[in-house]
């Protein structure tokens, strides 16, 4: 079983949920810029949270499925389209052999992923099989998707092959077939409200600059990519020049470079800086990091770190309980023969 790459689009990459321990050997973590839509997209087709899936950036990006297989496709609004039928998002999709996936105008957000039952049988690298493009490493060949190239498709289990010949037996003559039950995670991932906790030199920074980094907007520049989201709005200034020694820092860190203008890093980011750090994205928030795109604005607004964990916890809590549910779901539908 396999995908064919018909057009890579604007940028196709395969990822995980990275590279886990190796920052102290100067390598990045990467992975899924929106984790969470990742391990979501995951966990409706029964794969581990942390399985290969293809994260599509903007539009453009084109699949085959030389065989019939079980996807899912969940994170930013692409207009995905299956033989030109607009696919649902957030729920299992049984897809025939031969049908085309394809991704249109961006409506939402700016990625999306694809994971299919089974994952991606690419080679793991330090544990991982996310691609890292700067380092070449990872993926397919540690870059792009292109156009041509062949994905192969792991073995799923016993259980989710029972359920995609329970979809395969409703579809009829159409490209795909689904349930009309679906998950709802839109408010993790979409939002232009980033709730963020004072970064180590927060101090360090003027009292206006401090009003302004919590109190205007800041709008997103074509130069972000996977490494950091760069921002433009009010500059930010030191109190006075600091050298600082480089640290360690963290996806969604919030760095001022001296020209006052905020870089948030993600997940590509490089494993340390030397650049003042005005404050640090709560985890929750990261997702919503993840889809924002050139040409949004954003805002930041002050957490304590007691209650971003208290956050954390609920979204994870509120995960268990939505594979629970899938899983049950799923059950329930292998045992009824299709009943929805």
């Amino acid at each position: 079983m396999s995908i064919y790459i018909r057009q890579a689009g604007v940028l196709a990459t395969i990822q995980d949920l990275g590279r886990i321990g190796f920052q102290k050997h100067g390598m990045v973590v990467g992975g899924a810029v929106d984790s969470l839509s990742h391990r979501l997209a995951n966990i409706l087709v029964g794969n581990k949270e942390n399985e290969a899936a293809i994260e599509v950036t903007l539009a453009g990006t084109s699949l085959q499925f030389k065989e019939s297989a079980l996807i899912s496709i969940t994170g930013g609004h692409l207009s995905a389209t299956a033989d030109g039928v607009p696919v649902p998002m957030w729920r299992p999709v049984w897809m025939g052999k031969g049908s085309v996936l394809s991704f249109g105008r961006c409506v939402s957000g700016c990625r999306a992923y694809v994971a299919v039952s089974g994952g991606l049988a690419v080679p793991e690298i330090m544990n991982s099989k996310s691609t890292y493009i700067r380092g070449g490493i990872g993926g397919l060949d540690g870059r792009a998707l292109k156009k041509g190239d062949i994905l192969p498709i792991g073995q799923a289990s016993d259980e989710m092959i029972r359920f995609q010949k329970v979809l395969q037996g409703q579809n009829g003559q159409a490209a795909f077939w689904k349930p009309s039950w679906f998950v709802r995670v839109h408010s993790h991932t979409i939002g232009k409200t980033i709730n963020v906790i004072k970064g180590r030199e927060f101090e360090q920074f003027t009292m206006s600059a401090q009003t302004q980094f919590f109190g205007q907007e800041f709008s997103v520049t074509p130069q972000s990519d996977r490494m950091g989201c760069r921002l433009l709005g009010p500059l930010l200034s030191y109190e006075k020049p600091i050298e600082l020694l480089s640290e360690a820092v963290a996806n969604g860190t919030i760095q001022v470079p001296p020209d006052g203008n905020p870089i948030v890093l993600l997940a590509d980011r490089q494993t340390t800086g030397g650049y003042m750090r005005i404050g640090q994205a709560a985890s929750v928030d990261l997702p919503k990091l993840g889809q924002i795109k050139p040409g949004d604005r954003i805002r930041f607004r002050e957490i304590t770190l007691a209650r971003a964990e208290q956050q954390y916890i609920q979204r994870e809590y509120e995960i268990r309980q939505l594979k629970a549910a899938i899983g049950l779901r799923i059950k329930n539908m292998i045992a009824n023969g299709g009943a929805r």
